[in-house]
């Protein structure tokens, strides 16, 4: 993008001039353009890998022989560890520095990913994976901080922060069609190595292009980050070894029980921490603790979705990987455009309660029509199920963020912004890893496998999964519908600017899977990502 479009100026280094080649290259790459492709290119690799490796699910059954229990970690992995540390990752950008904290993600990521390529076994894929969302919990909530502190708010932030969304709704369509390619063309290992060349570019430009921030003092909540992400790990695995060895095993009840105790440490350490990561207070309001919840439940259906619906396109339907990337597409382009329409349109006209209320029960409507898959089933019943979903997602999700940061103090809105993020994330973990459970009971242990045929009792498994998917649904609908309360729309005589002023912010903070939230100070700088 040339310098013209965006000109900005730099701020000086806090912590003195980054390492590089003196002269005229070292000026060329401190220009804001430059600052700005590496932002870019360290969201797109980020936000890719959230979707990537959906489609290459099948292959990488095959090649690793993972169980369909085992396969699941592939996503909840990577979820369990961004989700669940991000909010230790926004602490490191402030006690250590933002561009520090931010090439040390990427370079965790840049190398996982490389270990992932060359998995030769499940756990070698598997560790990747959590590593790689260790990465971006330090890298992403570093990246859109680094950016406002670079340009200067007016117009050129604005058409920063533009691209910067754009680049994160793009990503995910990005991810499913460039999975499908990498893995039908090349391997599903290159849906890991992808990453790399990428990451290298951003680590050995980003040495000159950013610029350290000042550094708070403060305290490091480890012990609440850990007990929470691996408390959280204790049930996940505990819900997916229950489909496998049942619920009577030890393993099960073990790691179900050690997951419980880690979360009740967690609670307590918070209650004492000088700093905590997660303040106890967030949850004081019905409303927002109802919206997060309601959130992770919406996800936690959504990405039950994804995970079978792209396996059962591929084992069942006879899709090439790229053809069923291409399928997923209606999902990110409904959701972009619904929540457009929201944000810019409707949330000044309908109530924030009924947009909830809409969203949700349309994504309900599309996991009960996924109830009725069958190896004969057309693509227009996908289709139509996946468009549903996807407009449903960015109807409610607008508002929903809205709920979840309603009433905030802005000396929370990095922590309460974070904890939108990591219910999603959650949510999302804890649901796939119900859905599975449910498949290996009601299919008998049957599994979704290319070549393995498709067995009645497995096609009933498959309903009645998406039908308790469909079931996180209609709970998050209930629990909205009697425990949210929200103003309603703005009256007429409002003020015009603070509307568009508030507009603007929940535009923004309905781009995609990204909500962009303001703080304060350098704890959470500027426009804050939760990715």
């Amino acid at each position: 993008m040339p310098s013209s479009v965006i000109v900005a100026s730099l701020v000086a280094p806090a912590g003195g001039p980054a390492s590089g080649p003196p002269g005229r290259l070292k000026s060329l790459l401190r220009t804001p353009s430059v600052f700005l492709f590496v932002i870019l290119a360290a969201q797109l690799m980020v936000v890719l890998d959230t979707t990537i490796v959906n489609v290459a699910l099948p292959h990488i059954q095959e090649g690793l022989g993972l169980s369909g229990g085992e396969l699941s970690w592939v996503i909840n992995g990577y979820l369990l560890t961004f989700g669940g540390l991000l909010l230790l990752g926004a602490r490191s950008g402030d006690l250590l520095g933002r561009r520090r904290t931010f090439l040390a993600g990427i370079a965790i990521f840049t190398v996982s990913s490389l270990f992932g390529g060359l998995a030769v076994s499940g756990w070698m894929l598997l560790s990747a994976r959590a590593f790689q969302g260790v990465g971006a919990a330090l890298a992403a909530p570093s990246s859109l901080a680094l950016l406002t502190t670079i340009f200067s708010d007016g117009p050129q932030r604005v058409r920063a922060i533009g691209l910067f969304t754009t680049v994160s709704a793009a990503g995910g369509a990005i991810g499913l069609v460039a999975g499908g390619a990498l893995t039908q063309l090349v391997s599903w290992r290159w849906v890991m190595f992808v990453n790399v060349p990428i990451g290298i570019a951003v680590l050995l430009v980003g040495r000159i292009a950013l610029q350290e921030t000042p550094r708070r003092t403060g305290h490091f909540d480890i012990a609440g980050a850990v007990t929470s992400t691996l408390g959280m790990v204790g049930i996940v695995f505990g819900l997916v070894e229950a489909g496998t060895r049942g619920w009577s095993s030890l393993l099960t009840i073990g790691s179900l029980g050690v997951g419980a105790f880690l979360l009740g440490v967690f609670v307590r350490i918070e209650t004492r921490a000088e700093e905590p990561i997660v303040p106890l207070r967030l949850f004081a309001s019905g409303t927002r603790t109802t919206a997060n919840v309601s959130r992770g439940l919406m996800y936690a259906g959504m990405y039950g979705m994804f995970f079978f619906v792209g396996q059962f396109l591929q084992d069942v339907m006879g899709y090439s990987p790229l053809r069923t990337g291409l399928c997923f597409l209606p999902v990110p382009a409904a959701v972009f455009l619904s929540s457009q329409l929201v944000s810019k349109v409707l949330i000044r006209r309908v109530h924030p309660k009924v947009l909830m209320m809409s969203g949700i029960s349309l994504t309900v409507v599309a996991l009960l029509m996924s109830t009725q898959l069958h190896a004969g089933a057309s693509y227009l019943q996908i289709f139509l199920s996946l468009v549903l979903l996807g407009t449903g997602s960015g109807t409610a999700l607008v508002p929903l963020t809205q709920a979840g940061l309603a009433g905030v103090e802005p000396a929370d809105a990095g922590a309460a912004s974070g904890l939108v993020n990591v219910t999603q994330q959650v949510g999302a973990a804890l649901g796939l890893a119900v859905l599975v459970t449910v498949l290996s009971a009601a299919a008998g242990h049957a599994q979704l496998k290319a070549g393995a045929g498709v067995p009645p009792h497995l096609v009933h498994g498959l309903d009645v999964t998406f039908g308790i998917a469909a079931l996180f649904g209609i709970a998050a609908l209930v629990m909205v519908g009697l425990l949210v309360h929200l103003p309603g729309v703005a009256p007429a005589g409002s003020s015009e600017a603070e509307l568009e002023r508030e507009l603007a912010e929940e535009a923004a903070a309905a781009a995609q899977e990204f909500e962009l939230v303001d703080g304060e100070g350098f704890e959470w700088s500027g426009p804050e990502l939760v990715a």
